[in-house]
């Protein structure tokens, strides 16, 4: 099901209208002076710190696993719509940084264009959270594999970090922070104190947060829609990191991560000593960020927009009212060369990020001399077929679902046997074929779409005109962004 339908149906909160409305909410009372203490730590420029006054305001927030050089494209996608409507009301833009995030797989990967080619490195990340993933034995290895982008004072800046969440956060700092970003790290010394009171909290009914979502996960259903955040029997929404992050179960009293049991008592010494080894599931964790954070709107991408809309229920647990939801930009980079191509053709880009090889094929019918004679015979072809079932029709009106079929096999056939002769004459032109690869490795790299695989800080690195070009883009929607 779409965002926008899902929305509508559940009611959810959006729009300028909703964000104006949830504006003046208090964050937590040390919020400013812990968060003022972080970003001294990071080095900060002084239009972080002004950023910080507009805290009082409200915040309009946004969060993403802490990849490597800022992560994919849709980091910047994400942070550029949180800053956007923040300025329009007056508010803060805040960077969720995932540092509780344990899945290294999607972080531990970098991959650039480097010459026309797609090149990658991949780190041997233990499976910890961001937050505890130290990035020294991994620092030279970046700074060799960027080579003289490494030398760039906003890299030599950010490569001066401890670990890989602060590395990402630095990074936003490197290229967001004359906008004003306000990064946020949950794990970050300075921060998960201030956590400690809704762990308490939720220690004292585990299963309150995980019933309410099990009952909006069924509303979801009823309406048509997929519920990807249902809870199993008895499952908590924290996690304790000992040895690894688990997930707790709670049953008869007491909680299990599946290696011991603990009790209610010293799990919350345990958050007393140490909170940031207690840290929320996805079902919990924009509620617990918004118990700490003023929010008044929340910016995501499309998949997180369907767990999101699980959350209502939580939020009234908590006696929370749920911040406006808005959807990130989606965006695609053209550089000089892709652009020609795309003129040559009078291929959209988007076309190509969604249909791929077929989108293509497509354009390339106007460039093959020919084509055009063997696609309108195939018309004659069915308009003949056609013709023919209305002349068995009439003779026996039984034969006119046979002949239908029959028409329906004749065009599937026909199209597929042009788009045969189309491949085949692709792979005989070797122009053609190196301008399928070439837009294959700008704009679906790895057979993803550009703004899943490649940094926005590598456009940026490459462009004076990039980190300008993003900011006049539109908040919402699509954006293409011509560098060069």
């Amino acid at each position: 099901m779409e965002p926008a339908l899902l929305a509508r149906l559940l009611n959810l909160p959006q729009g300028e209208e909703a964000l104006r409305s949830r504006l003046g909410r208090k964050g937590h009372p040390r919020l400013g002076e812990a968060l003022g203490a972080y970003l001294e730590r990071l080095q900060a420029p002084e239009e972080a710190f002004r950023a910080l006054k507009r805290l009082e305001a409200g915040a309009v927030v946004t969060g993403q696993q802490a990849g490597l050089l800022g992560g994919p494209a849709l980091t910047f996608y994400k942070a550029h719509t949180a800053l956007g409507l923040a300025e329009r009301v007056g508010a803060a833009g805040v960077f969720w940084v995932a540092s509780q995030d344990h899945d290294v797989e999607e972080v531990r990967h970098l991959h650039l264009l480097v010459d026309g080619e797609v090149r990658t490195l991949s780190l041997p990340f233990p499976p910890l959270p961001a937050g505890r993933l130290s990035l020294e034995p991994h620092r030279k290895a970046i700074a060799d594999f960027l080579g003289p982008w490494a030398k760039d004072p906003r890299l030599v800046y950010a490569l001066e970090a401890g670990t890989l969440s602060e590395f990402f956060a630095r990074v936003l700092l490197a290229f967001f922070g004359e906008r004003g970003l306000l990064p946020f790290d949950p794990m970050a010394e300075e921060l998960a104190p201030l956590f400690q009171e809704a762990l308490e909290r939720e220690l004292e009914d585990p299963l309150g947060s995980a019933e309410a979502i099990n009952r909006e996960a069924e509303r979801v259903r009823g309406l048509g829609g997929k519920a990807p955040l249902r809870r199993k029997p008895g499952a908590a929404n924290l996690f304790l990191e000992t040895d690894q992050r688990r997930l707790l179960f709670y049953e008869g009293g007491a909680f299990t991560d599946g290696v011991r049991r603990y009790t209610q008592r010293e799990l919350r010494e345990i958050a007393r000593a140490d909170p940031s080894r207690l840290t929320p599931a996805a079902g919990l964790r924009p509620v617990f960020q918004d118990l700490v954070l003023p929010t008044a709107g929340f910016v995501v991408g499309p998949n997180e927009f369907r767990y999101v809309a699980e959350l209502s229920g939580v939020y009234a647990l908590y006696g929370l009212t749920m911040p406006a939801l808005f959807l990130r930009v989606q965006g695609v980079v053209l550089e000089p060369p892709i652009l020609r191509i795309l003129k040559r053709y009078r291929l959209d880009p988007w076309a190509f990020v969604e249909r791929g090889e077929g989108a293509f094929l497509e354009a390339l019918r106007e460039d093959l001399e020919g084509f055009r004679q063997v696609e309108e015979g195939l018309a004659r072809l069915l308009e003949e077929a056609q013709a023919l079932a209305e002349r068995a029709r009439a003779l026996e009106p039984t034969l006119e679902r046979p002949f239908r079929r029959f028409r329906a096999r004749l065009q599937g056939e026909g199209e597929r046997l042009l788009r045969k002769v189309l491949r085949a004459r692709l792979s005989r032109d070797a122009v053609f074929f190196h301008h399928l690869e070439r837009l294959r490795r700008h704009l679906l790299p790895l057979g993803l779409p550009q703004e899943r695989v490649f940094p926005y800080a590598m456009y940026a690195l490459r462009h004076q005109d990039a980190l300008r070009s993003l900011e006049e883009a539109p908040l919402e929607g699509r954006a293409v962004l011509v560098l060069g």
